[in-house]
């Protein structure tokens, strides 16, 4: 490969592990408790999520029970009694989606061990598939990956700043109010000490110190 298609190739594979959202875990799961995983994902993003436990014990297969939850609490996958599943799902709204996992009924005296491999956006796509159906490989496929990873970022650090100045706005907004309550509680002060003042002296008066 030449010297420019290696170069290509390098700036896909550094823009794509900064793009991709992909995450493999190991998740201990007690007995009798439940283990949760949580991701803020934005809106109308593919997720998929594969997930496997690990058999240590020769004479038992344990399985889970699992739940996927949105932002807002729809179920957006839920099984019981598996040991492999996967669960793929398009969020409708930006947040934190929940994945909650427990050990079945028979099994709850266990500690049981479950893998759990989250992928998110762009780490979602089966490149294989895409370069069949285009027709393209090698240098091609990388600079289509590194197309898609360079949008994935540009949309990732718009959202940074969509998200910064929300947080200024909000930041701006508490400093004049902090400002505006600070200038009435001083208000207040003055004005009950100039009530206190004039208190005194109709007290003085009265006892005819003054």
């Amino acid at each position: 490969m030449a010297r420019g298609g290696w170069a290509a190739a390098a700036a896909a594979v550094a823009l794509w592990l900064m793009a991709a959202g992909a995450e493999a875990m190991w998740l201990e799961i007690q007995p009798s408790a439940t283990k949760c995983v949580s991701e803020e994902i934005q809106s109308n993003i593919v997720v998929i999520g594969d997930y496997s436990v690990l058999y240590e014990h020769h004479h038992t297969h344990p399985t889970v029970s699992v739940k996927v939850t949105s932002p807002f609490g729809d179920i957006m996958h839920k099984k019981e009694r598996v040991s492999v599943d996967q669960f793929a799902f398009t969020t409708a709204e930006a947040g934190n989606y929940l994945a909650c996992f427990s050990v079945d009924g028979e099994d709850r005296g266990l500690v049981v061990k479950l893998n759990l491999e989250w992928k998110i956006g762009i780490a979602t796509k089966d490149w294989n598939s895409v370069a069949k159906k285009e027709k393209i490989e090698g240098v091609e496929l990388e600079l289509v990956k590194l197309e898609t990873s360079v949008q994935a970022i540009h949309e990732n650090l718009l959202l940074l700043k969509s998200k910064e100045a929300n947080m200024s706005d909000v930041s701006d907004k508490t400093k004049s109010r902090i400002t505006w309550l600070s200038i009435l509680s001083l208000s207040v002060c003055i004005t009950v000490s100039g009530l206190q003042l004039w208190h005194l002296q109709q007290y003085f008066r009265k006892k005819k110190l003054i």
